[in-house]
């Protein structure tokens, strides 16, 4: 750590750094720059081509971004159809999903079975990985240890940098079944060491779905309903993929186009996956919800709610940022079908549970926000409930630590990844190279003995 001197000639660096890496909002609109890669009514700017799903949130009718109800495709089909496809028949469905997004058709159930059998043969982690990887250097941080286990598979690999279509898949399918193992074991050792709790390693079995075997290895007494796996394996399935254009798979796709290992571009997705604007916000959720209970003395006062999610609005209360946690979406406008269909199923774990109290109070929120926002900035508006705001609420009854909310998105998402890392390196061999604007003034180079120190005197401007 920094003492003395040291720390203060680290916050002049870091003012430094602040000047000078400023860029005038002005210049961003002379040089037409679509921040975020957003058009100026809010639309995505195209950047490729998928098969593998789409979301729809909205119509443009007359270049104007008009509020629609939601829709997602897995490989041309709606998500309604899938899960009420497998709801209807009693079935888990997030296998059925991974072998549809990473091969694109639906498998019969021959197939079902024989890439079941694959699933779980790789399940199995390499000979010494868990002791090396996870409780050798174990970490705080779940999606932090997932990144470092991904990139530790690459080791265990004797074929890691073959691009081969068979290699792909391959390597696909392990890191699809291992995910699961990988979090499960990292919680385990992180509650471990750093809770101090008791440490259970189950091994994942045999005849149990996905959302059954994580349920398995993280409970100490492997114990779970069937409602809880379930829902579970819907949250998977809602989780899975959603378009091309998603910040972690677009990092998947931009580090595959330079023709990197499997490895490398699934670190990165998991990287980006973990940031709080991405796949984190459920955890929002839940730290907002919790301030929310101790804010209001009766929640199901729906008076005292909606006065302090205005509050929340307003940026007077909880973060100060203004945001109602799991309302609202880049895409989605007018509805979240993902958010729709857990609702249902949170319902029914709800009923459960003995939790109706708390549903309701999440179901409040929902309901009160699209008021205040309806009241702030007119009836036009279109806001709806996203996933994150049931998904949080659903892994709180499943009694779900926080620290393993954004670890269980990577583990359901990693399958997409992969079919789009698949999909670009088969279908577009360039590299993705986007151009970026210089606005710096050309300087002459001054030579050491006659520079100034800029730290001291603050001469630095923004350009």
């Amino acid at each position: 750590m920094y003492q003395g001197s040291d720390v203060l000639i680290l916050k002049d660096l870091a003012e430094l750094a602040q000047r000078n890496n400023t860029i005038k909002d002005e210049f961003y609109d002379a040089h037409d720059i679509k921040r975020g890669l957003r058009n100026s009514n809010g639309t995505g700017v195209a950047v490729g081509l998928t098969a593998i799903g789409s979301v729809h949130g909205y119509e443009l009718i007359d270049n104007k971004k008009t509020p629609a109800e939601g829709r997602l495709f897995y490989r041309g089909i709606d998500i309604y159809d899938i899960v009420n496809g497998f709801q209807k028949e009693g079935r888990y469905g997030y296998e059925e999903c991974v072998y549809l997004l990473l091969f694109g058709e639906l498998p019969s159930k021959e197939q079902m079975e024989r890439f079941n059998k694959l699933l779980y043969c790789s399940r199995q982690l390499p000979t010494g990985f868990i002791e090396n990887a996870v409780f050798k250097t174990p970490s705080r941080n779940l999606m932090n240890m997932l990144q470092r286990c991904t990139l530790f598979l690459y080791s265990y690999d004797e074929n890691p940098d073959d691009s081969g279509v068979e290699n792909l898949v391959r390597q696909s399918i392990e890191l699809t079944a291992r995910f699961p193992v990988i979090i499960s074991y990292s919680y385990q050792a992180k509650a471990h060491y750093f809770d101090k709790k008791s440490l259970f390693i189950h091994p994942p079995q045999k005849n149990l779905s996905t959302a059954e075997n994580i349920l398995h290895m993280i409970r100490p007494d492997n114990k779970y309903t069937k409602v809880e796996a379930e829902i579970l394996d819907l949250c998977l399935v809602l989780h899975a993929e959603h378009g091309g254009g998603n910040n972690s798979t677009f990092a998947a796709r931009v580090v595959s186009s330079s023709e990197t290992d499997t490895y490398s571009a699934v670190a990165a997705a998991v990287g980006s996956l973990k940031g709080p604007k991405h796949g984190s916000a459920n955890i929002k959720v839940h730290e907002m919800v919790l301030n929310i209970k101790e804010n209001v003395s009766n929640i199901q006062d729906k008076g005292k709610l909606k006065d302090y999610l205005l509050k929340i609005i307003k940026k007077e209360a909880f973060d100060k940022k203004g945001l109602i946690y799991g309302m609202g979406h880049a895409v989605y406008t007018s509805s979240d079908p993902r958010a729709l269909l857990l609702k249902k199923k949170a319902f029914e774990l709800a009923v459960e549970k003995d939790a109706l109290d708390e549903f309701n109070l999440y179901k409040n929120i929902e309901e009160l926000t699209v008021e205040l926002f309806k009241d702030i900035k007119g009836e036009d508006i279109a806001i709806s409930a996203n996933m994150d705001l049931y998904s949080g609420l659903v892994y709180e009854m499943l009694g779900i630590p926080p620290e393993l909310y954004t670890p269980l998105f990577a583990a359901a998402r990693v399958a997409s990844w992969c079919a789009h890392r698949i999909e670009q390196i088969v279908s577009d061999r360039k590299i993705i190279r986007p151009a970026y604007k210089c606005v710096s003034e050309n300087r002459h180079y001054i030579p050491l003995a006659e520079r100034k120190d800029i730290t001291k005197q603050g001469c630095c401007k923004a350009v």
